[in-house]
C-alpha cells in the first residue's frame, strides 16, 4: 500500500513548516536522501519538533519501512530515556544521497508497524502505542470523507508533531490527501489569521485564544470548516467563535490507541459539547451506564496493534468480546450523538451515593462570565467518600457566588464544595488539563 500518495501525485503542492516552504516534491527528494540513509534500521527516534527537517525525517522512515518514533522535544531526561531504552529506536543517521537515480520505496506492509507513539504517561511512564500503516491510512481516509477534505483545502495547524493530532492528523493526513500544509510553528491567533487556510486543527486552549482575539477570528470567516479535539471544547468558547467566525467548529474523538473513532460531519449539525457520531465502520457502546451515562467502549478498524512490551496492559484494554475499553464516560443520544463526560479514574465524583461527572459541574462554572477556565476533582471525604473540589481560572467573582451558581444550574448535590482560585491550570502539550497535578486528586 501507499500511504502518502500525493508525493508523488502531486508534487507541486507544498509543506511550510515554521515559514519555510517545500514543494511535496522537494520533500520527497529529501525523504528518499533519509530513506537511503536509514534503510535497514528497525526503528529511528526522531526529534519531533515544528521543522521541514522533522517531516523529511519521519517520510523518510516511512518509504525505508522503518518504524518512526517520535520524541517530544521538552522531554525530560527520564521520559526520553523510557521512550529510547523501551523502543530500541536509534538516532537517524546523516541523509545521504540515493544509491543510483532515486531511492526506490519499500512495498509497505500495511500490518506492518509504522508508528510508535508514546502516551502522555499520566499515570505512569508513557506507554508505546504501536499503529500499524493500515490503521493510519484508514482513519486518515475516513475523516477525509467526513470533514470533505480534499486537495483543494489548505490546512493550517499549529500542533505539536509528536502527537496524533498534529502529526498524524496534521501532517500525514495533507501528505495523502494531498492538501497544502501551514504549519505556523506556534498556534498563535495571529499566526492563524495570517494563514489563508481553509481547514484548521486546534485543541480547546488555541481556540479560547482565538475566540478572544476578534480581530484574528474574525479572519476565519474564510474558512470552510474549524475542527476541534484532544480535549472537549467549551461550550462558550463554541459559542463564541460562532459569533466571530460565522460557524461553530466540529469536535471529534478518539485516542492514541484508537486514532479518531467519533466525529462531527463537515456537511452536518454542529452541535456544542457533542463530539458528533462514529466514523463509517466503527461501533460504540456503553456499559456499566446508570443516568444515561456509562463507559464509553468502541470497536474500530483504526485500533493499534498494542501497547509495546506490554501484554498485560494490551489485554486489559480489551473486553472478553473484543471491544476496547476507552476509559472515558460518555452519552449517546437517540440520533447516535456522543458526548464525552470525562475520565472514569479522575472525572467520575462518587458523592454521598451519588454518581458525578466532572465535567458537568465544569460546563456549569464555564456558563458564568467570569469564569475563564475550570477544572473539577473528587477530593477524599470521611463523610461522603469524595466531595467536589473546582479549580477555577476567574476575575472578580468569588468562590462562593460560583459555588451558588452551580447550585442554581444543577441538582444541589453536584455544588461544588470548595472552590480554588488559581492564575492557571496544569495541561500537557495538547491542552488537556492534568488533573493528577491539582491538589486535591488521590493519586
Amino acid at each position: 500500500m501507499d500511504l502518502l500518495p500525493a508525493l508523488a501525485d502531486r508534487p507541486d503542492s507544498t509543506v511550510t513548516v515554521s515559514g519555510r516552504t517545500w514543494t511535496f516534491g522537494e520533500l520527497a527528494a529529501r525523504a528518499e536522501a533519509v530513506a537511503s540513509s536509514v534503510d535497514g534500521m528497525r526503528a529511528i527516534a526522531v526529534e519531533a519538533g515544528p521543522t521541514l527537517e522533522t517531516v523529511a525525517t519521519m517520510v523518510g522512515a516511512l518509504m525505508a519501512g522503518v518504524t518512526v518514533v517520535p520524541v517530544p522535544p521538552d522531554a525530560g531526561p527520564l521520559e526520553r530515556q523510557h521512550i529510547l531504552r523501551d523502543s530500541g529506536a536509534e538516532p537517524p543517521p546523516p541523509p545521504q544521497p540515493p544509491r543510483g537515480a532515486s531511492f526506490s520505496p519499500r512495498p509497505l506492509d500495511p500490518n506492518r508497524v509504522a508508528m510508535i507513539v508514546y502516551t502522555s504517561g499520566t499515570t505512569g511512564l508513557p506507554k508505546g502505542v504501536m499503529l500499524s500503516a493500515a490503521a493510519i491510512a484508514t482513519d486518515l481516509d475516513l475523516l477525509a470523507g467526513a470533514w470533505g477534505w480534499t486537495p483543494d483545502d489548505v490546512l493550517v495547524h499549529g500542533l505539536p508533531l509528536f502527537h496524533v493530532h498534529g502529526l498524524i492528523l496534521g501532517v500525514l493526513g495533507p501528505l495523502r490527501v494531498g492538501s497544502p500544509l501551514v504549519h505556523t510553528g506556534r498556534p498563535t491567533p495571529a499566526a492563524y489569521a495570517a494563514a489563508g487556510g481553509t481547514l484548521y486543527f486546534g485543541v480547546p486552549t488555541v481556540w479560547t485564544r482565538v475566540a478572544d482575539d476578534a480581530q484574528s477570528a474574525a479572519a476565519l470567516r474564510s474558512a470552510r470548516l474549524l475542527v476541534s479535539g484532544s480535549a472537549g471544547l467549551p461550550v462558550p468558547v463554541f459559542d463564541k467563535l460562532e459569533s466571530l467566525t460565522g460557524q461553530g467548529p466540529i469536535e471529534r474523538y478518539g485516542m492514541t490507541e484508537t486514532l479518531i473513532t467519533v466525529s462531527g460531519r463537515a456537511s452536518g449539525e454542529r452541535r456544542a459539547g457533542w463530539v458528533g457520531t462514529p466514523l463509517p465502520g466503527v461501533s460504540t457502546r456503553l456499559a456499566d451506564v446508570a443516568d444515561g451515562i456509562g463507559d464509553l467502549e468502541v470497536r474500530t478498524p483504526t485500533a493499534m496493534s498494542g501497547y509495546l512490551n506490554l501484554p498485560d496492559a494490551t489485554a486489559s484494554l480489551t473486553t472478553p468480546d473484543g471491544w476496547i475499553r476507552t476509559g472515558d464516560m460518555a452519552e449517546i443520544d437517540g440520533s447516535g450523538w456522543h458526548r464525552i463526560v470525562g475520565r472514569r479514574s479522575t472525572d467520575l465524583i462518587k458523592s454521598g451515593g451519588y454518581r458525578i461527572g466532572a465535567g458537568e459541574v465544569e460546563a456549569a462554572l464555564l456558563a458564568h462570565p467570569a469564569v475563564r477556565e475550570a477544572a473539577v476533582v473528587g477530593a477524599p471525604d470521611d463523610d461522603l467518600g469524595q466531595v467536589v473540589v473546582a479549580y477555577v481560572v476567574a476575575a472578580g467573582v468569588g468562590a462562593g457566588e460560583l459555588t451558588d451558581f452551580v447550585a442554581g444550574t444543577l441538582s444541589v448535590h453536584k455544588r461544588p464544595r470548595r472552590v480554588v482560585l488559581v492564575d492557571e491550570l496544569p495541561r500537557n502539550p495538547m491542552g488537556k488539563v492534568q488533573k493528577q497535578l491539582l491538589g486535591d486528586t488521590p493519586g
